[in-house]
């Protein structure tokens, strides 16, 4: 739980700390600004709200990582969902507001996690997970909008180390094999995620690997 408020103060700080031209960059989300991948953001705040004040007595069915569901089509940007975000992020206009609203709401998801009972059971999107479980799935989603925010900005904050390795931990766990050990967390976590596709010499280190990826989350 205490890596999920690391992580989280860490990607909110670096919205908090982008200029207002920065919010009409592309992110490393196919399809989306910047602009638009902070408005995500503050949706994803208010996910972590509602499940965290909707308790179960229910069993768990999912963990961090088996929270995650693994598709293999990358996002187009295309989704009616995605658009929806799209045309929410447009009607703040002005960065500051999208800015105040993700600090406001998402200060409140991160009040709300360091208080809650990590053995509670909680429901959302038809899963049980105990809290701890659902936090620490939230540091791969933090970890890798983080790297998204940055993924065409020059100089902005990266996501924490221990992010980005227990990050890598789940998605290797994601994917049943490890990845060549010479690659940086950044790299494993863009190429497992279909991010960015590997090099040539990259597809040939990943072996049988090359095959599962990318490995898009949901």
């Amino acid at each position: 739980m205490d890596l999920f408020s690391r992580s989280w103060t860490a990607l909110r700080a670096a919205v908090a700390g982008l200029a207002d031209e920065d919010f009409a960059r592309p992110s490393g989300c196919t399809g989306w600004l910047v602009r638009d991948l902070a408005c995500h953001l503050v949706i994803d705040a208010q996910d972590v709200l509602i499940t965290l004040v909707t308790p179960t007595t229910a069993e768990p069915t999912r963990d961090a990582v088996t929270y995650w569901n693994v598709g293999g089509t990358p996002p187009s940007g295309d989704d009616p969902l995605d658009a929806l975000t799209v045309r929410l992020a447009a009607a703040y206009e002005e960065p500051r507001l999208l800015k105040f609203h993700l600090d406001d709401v998402g200060s409140a998801a991160g009040r709300a996690a360091e208080l809650a009972d990590p053995e509670q059971r909680v429901r959302t999107q038809d899963m049980v997970l105990t809290v701890g479980d659902y936090l620490s799935a939230y540091v791969l989603e933090w970890t890798l909008h983080h790297l998204d925010l940055i993924a065409h900005l020059t100089g902005a904050a990266e996501p924490p180390a221990e992010s980005l390795a227990r990050s890598r931990a789940m998605l290797e766990e994601i994917a049943g094999s490890a990845f060549p050990p010479s690659w940086s967390d950044q790299d494993v976590l863009r190429v497992g995620t279909g991010r960015r596709p590997p090099t040539a010499d990259e597809r040939i280190r990943l072996g049988p690997l090359a095959g599962k990826l990318p490995l898009v989350l949901g």
